[in-house]
């Protein structure tokens, strides 16, 4: 797969692109990432890429012809690439973005900066716009990024256990169960027992459990597109019990 990326501080890419899994799957050849200055597509002597904006206010806003023809350019290179312009205004970024994005052929990822980009790019030349949430970060650089790992993981071959990838939080809208590392003890708390068990059935179900509950207590909103079957129902009803000892558990005086 191909990431393009257009932005204004290409230097940002460096030392991302070249760590952790994203740098292995370069090195292994399973993605190509292009990052591009939109800067170099300006045409007057001083690569001019933002100007003020029209009827006023605050800050400046980046120019659509640079975008525009380096887009111009990319697509004439091979596979017409997807393009997506990261805004605020911007649909939410998911797991579902990231597992449909990690079957194209080319990604385009255009950043923006100051207070934005000429609408005009947004409607008449990128596919999608898209932000990481309900916040706002200096430019697009780091949205980039965000996207940059989360589709590349989905990759085939990226991650060393291939299971990794279809087991995890949000590959269905439940949060992760969770989990536990050496040593068995640690400050005075103890790794559940049913997971030391061997009973791999038995670790299942609860993980199942402890994932619904989860779910349930800190995000309301995924748990409510849930479809329980009656398992998951009796699963989640022994998680809550369980809690709810612990709690009391925890309460109770020496």
């Amino acid at each position: 797969m191909i990431f393009e990326i257009l932005t204004l501080f290409p230097g940002m890419f460096v030392s991302p692109l070249g760590e952790s899994i994203l740098g292995k799957a370069r090195e292994r050849g399973l993605v190509q990432v292009r990052v591009h200055n939109i800067r170099d597509h300006a045409t007057d002597k001083h690569q001019i890429t933002d100007d003020r904006p029209f009827g006023g206010g605050e800050g400046m806003v980046m120019k659509p012809e640079p975008i525009v023809r380096l887009l111009a350019a990319l697509k004439a290179q091979g596979p017409l690439p997807w393009v997506v312009l990261l805004s605020p205004q911007g649909h939410m970024f998911n797991q579902d973005c990231a597992r449909r994005w990690s079957t194209l052929p080319r990604l385009v990822l255009v950043c923006g900066r100051y207070e934005g980009v000429d609408e005009r790019v947004a409607e008449h030349f990128a596919d999608e716009e898209i932000s990481l949430g309900d916040f706002v970060v200096t430019g697009g650089e780091l949205p980039a990024m965000v996207i940059l790992d989360a589709v590349t993981r989905l990759l085939p071959g990226v991650l060393g256990n291939a299971a990794s990838a279809t087991s995890e939080s949000f590959v269905e809208p439940v949060l992760e169960y969770p989990q536990y590392t050496r040593p068995r003890e640690f400050c005075g708390h103890r790794v559940p027992e049913i997971l030391l068990s061997g009973d791999h059935a038995a670790i299942q179900r609860w993980r199942r459990g402890q994932a619904l509950l989860r779910t349930k207590v800190r995000r309301p909103d995924l748990f409510a597109r849930l479809d329980l079957t009656p398992l998951d129902g009796k699963l989640l009803r022994q998680a809550e019990e369980d809690w709810l000892r612990g709690e009391e558990s925890s309460a109770a005086p020496d």
